[in-house]
């Protein structure tokens, strides 16, 4: 493949993985009692990205590879807000106990992001059904690596690293700080770096591979670009750099953060009540 044949899913791919994310940051700038509209809205974009995964699927050109990457892109970022939003998480909403070691910190870690990462693996599930067998399977994809690369960023940050990026929780989450702790460095690191360079090699492997003008040579190098900023995600965890200032134009300041957490208290209340409000 050509640079010029590269260029073009390579720079969409990190535009809307850089907009995508600043989008979902400033709906959760959102007053909480708006939370239960602007989900619900999303959700109806996310109904809509599942219905454009169903019709792309069969389509087996490039235009349709970017569709289907753009699709799985909006039903994650529901996955997200949902999550940020406080509507999708745990039955334990609580910070760490701080006698809590090994497994038992790690059970009540899971508790507080169960039902979040259940609804993510359920969602894939049904990806993989409506995509399985049809020549444009793009959109699971790019879900499925997604799914993967959370699942190994959350397991570092769980093990600790030293860069937590964690003044992005809002303040119905900050209980979570309590279960990252800051460390140089854990054993599962340089397994997933490791691991998401090969991935990396052998979806580059594939696009090369695959039928010129198909929706997998293009959906290929959507996967690549996608995985290879996942990889650097991985890297700003251990490296002296604050990948915070991409997304600074969609963060609340910290005086704002504060100004709501007070705002919720001085109402009376409870740090679940915000789950109730619409």
């Amino acid at each position: 493949m050509d640079v010029a044949t590269l260029a073009a899913p390579i720079v969409t791919t990190v535009f809307a993985w850089w907009f995508s994310t600043g989008i979902i940051l400033l709906l959760v700038r959102l007053p909480p009692k708006s939370y239960g509209t602007a989900l619900s809205l999303f959700a109806l974009v996310a109904a809509v990205a599942t219905g454009g995964v169903i019709m792309t699927a069969d389509d087996d050109t490039t235009l349709a590879a970017y569709i289907a990457a753009g699709c799985a892109l909006c039903i994650w970022g529901w996955h997200e807000a949902s999550f940020l939003m406080g509507k999708i998480t745990g039955p334990r909403p609580a910070a760490c106990p701080p006698d809590a070691k090994g497994w038992t910190r790690f059970k009540f870690a899971t508790l507080t992001v169960i039902h979040h990462e259940i609804a993510i693996f359920l969602t894939l599930l049904a990806l993989i059904g409506l995509t399985w067998g049809h020549p444009n399977p793009v959109a699971t994809w790019t879900f499925g690596i997604l799914f993967a690369m959370r699942i190994s960023a959350k397991l570092n940050i769980f093990l600790g690293v030293p860069n937590l990026t964690d003044e992005f929780f809002p303040a119905h989450l900050e209980h979570l700080k309590s279960y990252l702790p800051k460390r140089p460095m854990n054993a599962l690191m340089p397994v997933s770096v490791i691991g998401s360079l090969i991935l990396c090699a052998w979806l580059m492997t594939q696009a090369d591979q695959a039928v010129e003008g198909s929706a997998m040579a293009t959906g290929f190098v959507l996967l690549f670009t996608l995985a290879a900023l996942a990889l650097l995600e991985h890297f700003f965890m251990v490296l002296p750099v604050q990948d915070a200032a991409l997304w600074r134009w969609a963060s609340p300041s910290k005086s704002v953060q504060k100004s709501d957490a007070k705002s919720s208290t001085d109402k009376g209340l409870s740090p679940n009540a915000w789950e109730s409000t619409k």
